[in-house]
């Protein structure tokens, strides 16, 4: 292995944990336009206000508590110097009082003794070591302090030569008690704002999860909501109206389609009508036979024709009991002498087009029948989606032609045993009423040998 290629290697190795964490974070991330928005808006207000807060308190607070610390001590390092320099006064009455009065501190001499033992040190704790700190300056002699606990008080004792001076202070006067009214000030007003924002933020977001729902269902073939109508922001309210207008085009053009062909169609009709009166008056004879075949072909092949180019575009959504189709089909079957079984798990009822949904079932049933003697029909209809698959035992479909057969007027060769009548449009059709729901059809290999044909669409 060369260096490049080491070098190479250990870079992967690198940056796969970063590939793991980021993809952990992706993971974590909300999905929704509504999550994501809301992380947009918040996640900067609450960096902002953390940089704030520690420039606060590491800058500000710790500045102020130093200069109040600085004051106190200062006070406590004169009254040390005065009965230093005054051992005189055995009963310290007045420095006592002028501790008292003039600097607000309530002292007191006590006999020599050793200093308790250091209290455990706060976790975190500006003033225990800003006055620690200053202490050790402007006094420079052993002490001990207490700054733990709520209390207001703070407890100083400082070893002098012949004496121990105990000192007892308000913690304001050595500590900047005040600046969580700041925090508290600063993340109410950020709660008050994220909490306008998420309200003007839904009004905006409403509309296109509106947008959203009205797409999702034309394009499973459903109504869209009565109550859609374009709102919101203006980019907003124009994919909305180009929604709608694209819908009124496409609707438009499926009727205009349909009402050609069922022109066509009549027209047709009419001529075949008058073919079959002549052959009629024809008599009986094998080119009088043949010739009624070919107009019945022609016939059929118009039906044909007409079915699938108009669709069942035209129907309007409804609910099916899958399970009574089923049983029909299974019926349909034993008259034919074919032998059908299915299975239906999770909910029976299924809010499709009622016609186009069984035309669905129909096609591929047919198909099925048409080439093989045994069929299994396994429904599954639990949780958004309905799944049917449909296996037979016949001689099933090239894989390199599955998606061919889905072609209009593809038809296969002849070992395939097709009825001669056929449009080759059946699965066509199918495919095209999966999609208009939203969803499709995809041919495999099935274990009893022959074609399994699976539908999913969304339910």
């Amino acid at each position: 292995m060369s260096s490049i290629e080491v070098y190479q290697h250990r870079l992967r190795r690198l940056r796969y944990p970063w590939i793991v964490f980021t993809r952990w974070i992706a993971a974590q991330m909300p999905k929704g336009l509504y999550g994501r928005s809301l992380l947009i808006i918040i996640t900067p207000m609450v960096l902002l206000q953390s940089v704030v807060a520690f420039v606060f308190m590491e800058r500000h607070w710790q500045s102020v508590t130093q200069r109040l610390s600085t004051a106190v001590v200062r006070d406590v390092s004169a009254i040390v110097s005065v009965i230093e320099t005054y051992p005189q006064d055995t009963e310290y009455e007045t420095i006592t009082k002028i501790a008292r009065q003039k600097f607000a501190l309530n002292i007191s001499i006590l006999p020599p003794a050793p200093l308790p033992p250091p209290n455990p040190k706060p976790f975190f704790s500006i003033l225990d070591g800003i006055l620690s700190q200053q202490i050790t300056t402007q006094i420079a002699k052993p002490f001990w302090i207490d700054t733990v606990g709520d209390s207001n008080l703070l407890e100083i004792r400082i070893k002098l030569e012949k004496n121990v001076l105990r000192v007892f202070l308000r913690r304001s006067r050595a500590y900047a008690s005040n600046t969580h009214i700041f925090l508290l000030w600063m993340s109410g007003t950020s709660l008050v704002l994220i909490f306008i924002s998420i309200l003007f933020l839904r009004n905006q977001i409403r509309p296109i999860q509106k947008l959203a729902e009205a797409a999702e269902a034309f394009g499973k073939g459903r109504s869209i909501p009565g109550d859609f109508k374009p709102r919101g922001a203006q980019e907003v309210r124009r994919a909305g109206i180009a929604f709608l207008e694209m819908r009124g085009r496409i609707e438009r053009q499926i009727e205009q389609r349909t009402t050609m062909l069922a022109g066509v169609s009549h027209d047709l009709r009419t001529i075949l009508t008058r073919f079959k009166l002549q052959l009629a008056l024809l008599g009986k004879s094998p080119e009088v036979d043949e010739l009624q075949n070919d107009v019945d072909d022609m016939q059929m092949m118009i039906e044909g024709y007409v079915n699938f180019t108009r669709g069942e575009g035209d129907e309007e959504p409804g609910t099916i009991n899958l399970k009574d189709a089923l049983i029909r089909l299974e019926n349909e079957a034993s008259l034919r002498n074919k032998k059908l079984t299915f299975e239906l798990k999770g909910r029976a009822t299924i809010n499709v087009r009622p016609g186009a949904f069984s035309r669905l079932l129909s096609n591929l049933v047919s198909n099925a029948l048409k080439n093989a003697d045994k069929i299994q029909i396994l429904a599954d209809h639990r949780g958004n989606w309905l799944s049917i698959q449909i296996d037979d035992n016949g001689i099933g479909i090239p894989e390199e032609s599955r998606e061919d057969v889905f072609k209009p007027f593809f038809r296969l060769d002849e070992a395939r045993n097709q009825d001669n009548t056929g449009t080759g449009l059946g699965l066509a059709i199918a495919r095209d009423i999966a999609r208009t729901h939203g969803g499709d059809i995809v041919l495999d290999d099935s274990p009893l040998g022959g074609l399994k044909a699976t539908i999913k669409i969304p339910a």
